[in-house]
């Protein structure tokens, strides 16, 4: 548990960690904080919007539903990799879920992913008091794509709060993995995110993106998409390994290669 961030210390963090910020209005003092409490911390909470469009997306978050006053995150994530502060304090992001996912993520002592909740929103603690809370513009559906950027951005901000606080990867959770009521983010999975997250926490702040990707096209080869992409050809036998490539001269158009830091 921790005491929360000033709104000036989660700024400072998010940028330190090389996280492209624009703050919308009153960001800074926009909460919930007089309906209940905010605080102690205990993790980083992810969503998706469930919408499309950026400003949309924004406004939304930000201003809420008449059922259900903004603001709805701290951080809304658009598919460009920007993260838009609509609000810093208590948020209507997370609802209630399971004291016994608390329990683990606070300790961090899980394995892959915490215990599947038991409970949801209408009888589990409140998870608004406890997790910073970052929406990403998605339909969820399954079939709108995660853009790399996107997920770079998600793995930086939080990264940057487990820094802050001290944390490790485990602190970072999905709302699905909070309430049984709920099925975001959908498209990507959280234990590999915590995989980027914890790789990131041992570089310095701000560093380069884990990786990128790359999309086969005719007559590519290993060599010459190391010599465009990376600026040396021979850096082809780390594309290889990185993918787990039996067959090196074995390409297909349309193929998704990850590609190492430049």
């Amino acid at each position: 548990m921790a005491t929360p961030l000033s709104a000036a210390q989660f700024l400072a963090a998010l940028k330190a960690e090389g996280v492209r910020v624009v703050e919308v209005g009153s960001w800074r003092t926009h909460n919930r904080n007089s309906k209940g409490p905010w605080g102690p911390m205990n993790g980083v909470m992810i969503h998706h919007t469930v919408t499309s469009g950026t400003q949309k997306s924004v406004d939304i978050c930000r201003n809420g539903y008449s059922s259900l006053p903004g603001p709805l995150c701290h951080g809304v994530i658009d598919k460009d990799g920007v993260v838009h502060l609509v609000g810093y304090g208590r948020a209507n992001h997370a609802g209630g879920g399971d004291p016994a996912v608390l329990r683990h993520v606070t300790a961090e002592d899980y394995g892959t992913r915490p215990p599947a909740p038991a409970r949801g929103n209408a009888n589990g603690i409140d998870g608004n008091a406890r997790f910073y809370g970052f929406e990403c513009v998605n339909l969820g559906d399954g079939r709108d794509p995660w853009t790399e950027a996107q997920l770079e951005a998600i793995e930086r901000v939080g990264a940057a709060i487990c820094r802050a606080h001290g944390w490790g990867a485990r602190s970072v959770i999905g709302h699905l993995e909070w309430s049984q009521d709920k099925i975001d983010p959908k498209g990507f999975g959280m234990p590999g995110m915590r995989d980027r997250i914890a790789a990131r926490l041992k570089t310095k702040p701000g560093s380069g993106g884990s990786t990128s990707t790359y999309t086969v096209g005719r007559g590519d080869t290993l060599w010459s998409i190391a010599a465009s992409k990376l600026g040396e050809g021979s850096r082809w036998t780390e594309i290889a390994k990185l993918n787990h490539l039996a067959d090196a001269d074995r390409l297909t158009p349309g193929q998704k290669l990850k590609l190492p830091k430049r």
